[in-house]
């Protein structure tokens, strides 16, 4: 049986001292919780922080991305090496703001997704389509391009080690959401396209979350869809109270 999800992207907020408070604020109020995978993905200046405040805990840390090179002239980047020296377990890759305002390619998530497996880390790839794209009626082709690429070469067992998200660049940061029938309606054609390819048992092990303004208001009835296995949230999860009671609806669901 999988585990539901509950991921959040600090993105890019929290000093230490604000970041050792939230994470301590989450660990604490989440101790109770058993049947859902809890991940923070803090900036990298953090990480090492949070990890201390988290070590042993119901909640696993995550990084924002990682770049594909073991080490080397690359200034700015971050290595697997260097994230697993600081406790992540998770990468996330392909956020669409990483596309938007960093030139990420479907060509370079899956070389940082390759990096990721090779290394033991495991990872949430981001797919989502723009609100041209939707109002064109080219939701499921962009969605189709954005998995065949971040998966090209990838072997069925690595399944085992990665984790869809699929957010609609439309409803990050907007206050905008997928209605349940729409996210439900993605998240059953990704399951579809990766079954396709990697046949039913990896399609129906694989978890696929949903992101973009999930909040605890809306959070039930977006995850009691059959195909949303969790969610990537964004700004609800720079708070412990509008984060944890997310966990907590999964949690309830899970059980």
């Amino acid at each position: 049986m999988k585990k539901m999800m509950i991921a959040g992207n600090w993105k890019m907020h929290n000093d230490n001292a604000q970041a050792l408070q939230l994470a301590n604020q989450i660990k604490i109020k989440t101790t109770a919780v058993k049947a859902t995978e809890i991940v923070i993905c803090p900036p990298y200046t953090a990480l090492s922080v949070v990890n201390d405040v988290v070590k042993g805990s119901n909640v696993v840390l995550g990084a924002q991305n990682m770049f594909w090179e073991a080490q080397g002239a690359y200034t700015g980047e971050v290595s697997a090496a260097m994230l697993q020296s600081c406790g992540v377990q998770y990468v996330i890759l392909g956020h669409s703001e990483r596309r938007q305002y960093f030139g990420e390619t479907d060509e370079t998530v899956n070389k940082r997704l390759r990096a990721v497996l090779e290394n033991g880390l495991k990872a949430i790839v981001c797919v989502g389509e723009t609100l041209e794209e939707r109002e064109a009626g080219r939701a499921r082709e962009v969605i189709d391009s954005q998995v065949s690429g971040a998966f090209a070469g990838i072997e069925a067992a690595a399944f085992s080690s990665i984790v869809v998200a699929y957010e609609p660049v439309w409803a990050i940061g907007t206050g905008k959401t997928a209605s349940p029938d729409q996210a439900q309606e993605i998240h059953a054609h990704i399951r579809g396209q990766i079954e396709k390819q990697y046949g039913h048992d990896v399609a129906m092990a694989l978890r696929i979350l949903y992101g973009g303004s999930v909040k605890p208001a809306n959070a039930r009835e977006l995850l009691s869809r059959p195909d949303l296995d969790g969610a990537l949230v964004g700004g609800a999860c720079l708070k412990a109270e509008t984060f944890v009671p997310i966990i907590q609806t999964a949690e309830e669901l899970a059980g």
